[in-house]
């Protein structure tokens, strides 16, 4: 049975970096696609950046068994490290990965988190 779990991470992007291009590339890591259909075949997820600066926070929030928990974090972090996605536009969008680390589901993403389990 699934449950919620969320990730954190920090990449340091161009001030014109396009963030939306950092959860397309943790949804192509766990889904194979940034487009599709749901429910997210592996993991179904939320991805929310926070700018800072140079400094984007990301937070992912995801619901999996349990035995593919490791799995999922692994992919959400080698997706961030690769440093960069193609966009559907042919922009390439690039960021340098820093750190990230697991997460537990903040009370305020209760409710969100319910819902990715439930899909």
């Amino acid at each position: 049975m699934r449950q919620a779990f969320a990730h954190e991470a920090v990449v340091v992007m161009e001030a014109d970096g396009d963030v939306r291009a950092l959860g397309a590339a943790v949804t192509v890591a766990l889904c194979g696609q940034w487009e599709h259909e749901p429910p997210c075949p592996l993991a179904p997820h939320h991805t929310a950046a926070e700018r800072s600066g140079a400094e984007i926070r990301l937070r992912v929030l995801f619901a999996a068994d349990p035995a593919t928990e490791a799995d999922v974090r692994s992919r959400i972090e080698g997706a961030l490290a690769r440093a960069g996605l193609n966009g559907p536009d042919g922009v390439t969008t690039r960021w340098q990965f820093d750190r990230a680390r697991p997460s537990p589901v903040r009370e305020d993403e209760a409710e969100h988190a319910e819902r990715l389990v439930q899909d």
